[in-house]
């Protein structure tokens, strides 16, 4: 189940879910649902969720609300996720650690200066320093959104990043359709991108190329033999649909590597499943 609210602590100026991200509150209050904690998971467990993500808006700034949530999901035995900048102060991140089983963080940039023209931020900091404090204790994946001409250069010294903190943090490389203040620029071009992550597939296994329709780029292959392990569609904007599970297990059937998951195979029609 994918939920939110409003707010977030980034002024990114390509935004494109700025209207609900950089909406204030009050104005807000009329149009969203009024949900306890317990209303939440009822809710999941209605709906025959596996899990219950935040990816609306920046969960951090709501963290006390999404501590209640955790309580009562673990209750439940529903494991939560989230999409997050991971701006956030070290006893922020170790909150996020303990409420979230999986979080995808954002690392849009590196240079203080595309912090502070597109971001609204002085420092990339706090976002490193939140990745490398909870890669060794969660499942953690990184969404790099890619806009050309900005912060393309930059993708061969994020994967160096990712590398010395753990190379098999899988790696979403989001070709971004620029909004909010942004929309009159040109979306990347597919190849020019894809050239430049190719020395990054050579440093990090799980590399993936989303955001338009047929991408060849995101199935997952194993480190070892390189054999397709599972199979994906990508919809554009509305993300992958996960056509084929071979895993056997969390190993490669052809060469017994592991790889990297979190959970288990449900036991419904996998090729009816989005990911």
């Amino acid at each position: 189940m994918t939920i939110g609210t409003v707010g977030c602590t980034f002024d990114c100026k390509y935004c494109f879910n700025a209207f609900i991200a950089k909406k204030d509150p009050a104005e807000a209050a009329d149009s969203m649902f009024r949900l306890s904690a317990r209303d939440v998971v009822r809710m999941a467990l209605k709906l025959g969720c596996a899990s219950i993500v935040f990816n609306v808006n920046e969960p951090i700034v709501s963290l006390h609300s999404l501590e209640a949530v955790a309580k009562e999901a673990r209750a439940a035995g529903i494991p939560m996720g989230c999409l997050t900048n991971g701006y956030a102060t070290e006893e922020a991140a170790e909150i996020l650690g303990s409420v979230f089983s999986f979080l995808n963080i954002g690392l849009k940039g590196l240079s203080p200066r595309f912090g502070a023209l597109y971001l609204g931020i002085p420092s990339i900091e706090p976002v490193l320093r939140t990745i490398r404090k909870l890669a060794p204790t969660n499942h953690l994946e990184i969404t790099t959104p890619v806009i050309q001409g900005v912060n393309d250069h930059e993708l061969e010294a994020m994967a160096a990043f990712i590398e010395s903190v753990d190379p098999e943090i899988p790696w979403h490389v989001f070709r971004l359709l620029p909004e909010h203040e942004m929309k009159d620029r040109p979306y990347p071009g597919i190849r020019e991108v894809n050239r430049l992550l190719e020395t990054a597939r050579q440093r990090l296994p799980y590399v993936y190329f989303h955001n338009f329709v047929g991408s060849e780029w995101v199935d997952t292959r194993c480190p070892g033999c390189g054999r397709v392990v599972m199979e994906r569609f990508s919809l554009g904007c509305g993300g992958d649909k996960l056509s084929d599970f071979l895993c056997e297990g969390s190993s490669c059937p052809a060469c017994g590597r592991s790889i990297r998951l979190l959970g288990e195979r449900t036991p419904w029609n996998i090729r009816e499943a989005a990911s």
